[in-house]
């Protein structure tokens, strides 16, 4: 399958407060080190090209490499941890097999807790659609923005499984938040890093996954087909934070914002897998706009790309939210949703939300949660936090996340918050 479209309580604890400040010193070094443009298709080194023939089974390895895990773009920290890279077959969003990529990260010390090592599979956030912007590749830079999370679950004794998605350093397009194949990819990272043998884990212990943002979404998104598509796993929870489940609401909110380069990353996807020719809805500014978001990384993006209208890349001065609440657009947004109360997850959840959220409306998520409840989940908790923006957001839901997952692989029973929102919503 090729792209589709995106669709998209407390107060900060003084205990994250190191957390946000080592996460601005590394997002500060990441804009230094990061490249200005994404390396041409061309530059792709050998073991991103998928063979012509994939195996079997989902989750399958097509091939690995060690590979290193840096915290910093200076190569000075270096993550205790064993990491490989791996290409594995998943399923895109029309049932066909695909190669994904990602990093398997196993901690070197001996697992200390009760039973087996367990697993995260690992949702990464916004990276960019260009192949460079892959994490399996911004690990080794020591620029990849999800690393410094990668390394407290490390801590904890987990190991860890980080999806690139499809078409993030494979050939293709990147399926930027397209909730099916994201899902899927992660799941499947999970598979891969069980069957692994270089990453030494159990080929069935205790699973979780979460993922913040746009690894939120893909997070969700496999709350609601695990059950389905991965009932092997011994899955005990997923934690999705800032989730962008609803993706009319998401781009109004980007529209003229600090992260407006990512409509283009959505609108560049919705084009690529849909076989829309949006041409004709853009003008010459909106040509190189597109071009452009699918050459930079998050960071390039944003420094590059914010603030910009949408009104001024169409021909008609529609604004692009106008557009996608119109056909052809409409029904392909409205197939990105999550939580639209006819899917719930059979594990327990936990969702994370800023209530000062600049990027995903607070209610996006608060509205997923309960669609969820609506559809009969009987396990979902909505945890609210006040973190300034949805940087902000991501670092005071860390502590919750977690407390959340420890709990989780303890067999603790977990709290839900349905009653309570199913009295609110009726």
């Amino acid at each position: 399958m090729t792209p589709r479209l995106f669709r998209g309580g407390r107060g900060l604890p003084r205990r994250a407060l190191p957390f946000l400040l080592t996460a601005t010193t590394a997002a500060s070094l990441s804009l230094c080190a990061a490249p200005a443009v994404s390396a041409a298709a061309e530059d792709r080194p050998p073991f991103y090209e998928p063979p012509a023939t994939l195996p079997a089974h989902d989750g399958d390895v097509i091939r690995s490499e060690p590979t290193v895990f840096y915290l910093d773009p200076l190569k000075v920290l270096k993550a205790d941890a064993v990491a490989h890279r791996v290409m594995y077959r998943s399923t895109d969003g029309d049932g066909e097999p695909i190669a994904v990529t990602g990093t398997v990260l196993t901690p070197k010390a001996p697992w200390a807790g009760r039973g087996e090592r367990p697993l995260i599979g690992y949702a990464p956030g916004t990276q960019g659609l260009a192949d460079d912007c892959a994490p399996s590749r911004r690990f080794a830079d020591g620029a990849e923005y999800e690393g410094l999370f990668a390394k407290g679950l490390l801590a904890r004794g987990y190991a860890v499984a980080m999806t690139d998605y499809e078409g993030l350093g494979t050939p293709g397009v990147h399926t930027y938040v397209n909730r099916e194949v994201s899902g899927n990819a992660v799941l499947d990272v999970v598979r891969a890093a069980q069957r692994l043998p270089a990453a030494k884990l159990p080929d069935d212990g205790p699973v979780a996954v979460t993922g913040y943002s746009q690894g939120g979404g893909a997070a969700a998104a496999a709350a609601e087909l695990a059950h389905s598509y991965a009932p092997d796993l011994d899955l005990r929870g997923v934690a999705a934070g800032a989730v962008p489940a609803d993706l009319t609401a998401v781009a109004e909110q980007l529209d003229g914002s600090l992260y407006a380069g990512f409509l283009g990353y959505a609108l560049a996807g919705l084009a690529a897998g849909y076989d829309l020719d949006v041409r004709p809805y853009l003008n010459g500014e909106g040509q190189r706009f597109i071009a452009q978001a699918q050459r930079y990384c998050t960071a390039e993006a944003i420094l590059r790309l914010s603030f910009t209208r949408s009104e001024t890349l169409t021909e008609d001065g529609r604004p692009l939210t106008r557009l996608l609440r119109e056909e052809p657009f409409a029904a392909v947004v409205a197939e990105q949703e999550i939580g639209d109360g006819t899917r719930a997850p059979q594990v327990p959840t936990l969702v994370t939300h800023s209530l000062l959220d600049d990027v995903i409306p607070f209610d996006v998520g608060r509205d997923m949660a309960a669609g969820w409840c609506a559809a009969g989940a009987e396990d979902v908790r909505f945890a609210a936090n006040r973190g300034p923006t949805h940087v902000g957001g991501a670092v005071a839901g860390f502590p919750e996340v977690f407390g959340w997952l420890e709990a989780r692989f303890a067999g603790l029973p977990a709290r839900s918050d349905c009653g309570r929102m199913r009295e609110l919503s009726g």
